[in-house]
């Protein structure tokens, strides 16, 4: 499937999964992937969420502002206004920041500061449970009616928040008989249900927790929310076990090789391990296709102890080639 067109299919995607899969790493690849097909991507981080602009080379902390990760920034003038081709910008998101500008933007411009700083937010948090979220949301809804890129991502809380964070919509629709609360509420729960504004995109590792977990959250989020999914990203998959059959000993003897009996116990005992490792790898790969019949995207494991530039465009590049793999909408099951 052509790549531009698949991230097209909806303006904004939900990053989700466990903590620990990669979801901010999975995040900025597809940020990437998608900008190298010359889409304008706006990744946005939520409050504790950290890492995203140093995939991108960024040293500093992402802000409320946006900040440019790559290609040319959405102010600048030769854009006439239109969010620029091949870009990718971000920023970071939280209640306080988006009651802040809901207040103002109702008026309450002179009040929203003194409101936030007194502590308002916690207040009304505990009097309406959800809020916080539908705040947040409500916010990715504004940006996403507005246009302000073709791709809108959302790296999400982990698994557990996540789950919270997007029923909470519905729970206030619910709960709520009128007034603005609930018609923010509202306008949530469609732009979640609508698959060509939104999809949720779950990230999992070829592990046993956490493809379970994927299993679980996927079904409730169907279920609770009425969300669409998208293919399941495989972070970390691993393959070649086939390289791995032949014992080291016998690969030595067939390339004419001589080993000391340490070094040959040292290699056969890796050999074992990394075969072992991989098979696991095969085992939970093909059980999460069972019990969660999606399309999936499967990323490479690097071998590097952080995801810098050089990183993220290997990972941008194994997505590309994986979304291409992915059959046409109308021939998707």
């Amino acid at each position: 499937m052509d790549v531009a067109a698949w991230c097209s299919q909806s303006r904004v995607w939900v990053i989700a999964g466990k903590g620990g899969v990669g979801k901010t790493t999975i995040t900025a690849a597809l940020a990437a992937t998608a900008a190298s097909a010359g889409l304008s991507v706006l990744v946005i981080e939520l409050e504790g969420r950290h890492g995203l602009g140093a995939a991108f080379g960024r040293r500093d902390p992402v802000g409320y502002a946006p900040v440019v990760l790559r290609g040319r920034s959405p102010d600048d003038p030769e854009t006439l206004g239109k969010p620029p081709e091949g870009a990718v910008w971000a920023r970071r998101l939280t209640p306080d920041d988006a009651l802040l500008e809901y207040l103002a933007d109702h008026g309450l411009q002179r009040v929203s500061k003194r409101l936030v700083s007194s502590g308002v937010v916690d207040v009304v948090a505990t009097a309406i449970p959800g809020i916080r979220d539908v705040l947040v949301l409500g916010k990715v809804k504004q940006l996403e009616r507005a246009g302000a890129a073709d791709m809108v991502l959302l790296d999400a809380p982990a698994t557990g928040h996540a789950m919270t964070f997007l029923t909470s919509a519905s729970g206030l629709l619910d709960a709520a008989r009128g007034g603005p609360v609930r018609q923010q509420a509202a306008d949530v729960v469609e732009l979640l249900r609508d698959s060509a504004r939104c999809r949720v995109l779950p990230v999992t590792l070829p592990e046993e927790m956490p493809v379970s977990e994927t299993v679980e959250s996927a079904q409730l989020l169907r279920e609770r929310v009425g969300v669409h999914l998208g293919p399941v990203v495989v972070n970390c998959h691993e393959k070649g076990a086939a390289e791995l059959e032949v014992p080291t000993a016998d690969a030595a003897r067939e390339a004419g090789v001589t080993l000391d009996p340490a070094a040959l116990d040292a290699l056969e005992a890796a050999r074992a391990y990394r075969l072992r490792r991989i098979r696991l790898v095969e085992e939970q790969v093909e059980r999460l296709a069972r019990e969660l019949p999606l399309p999936q995207l499967r990323l490479p494991r690097l071998n590097a102890a952080s995801i810098g530039p050089a990183e993220l465009d290997q990972l941008a590049a194994a997505m590309a080639s994986a979304i291409e793999t992915l059959p046409a909408p109308e021939d998707a099951t």
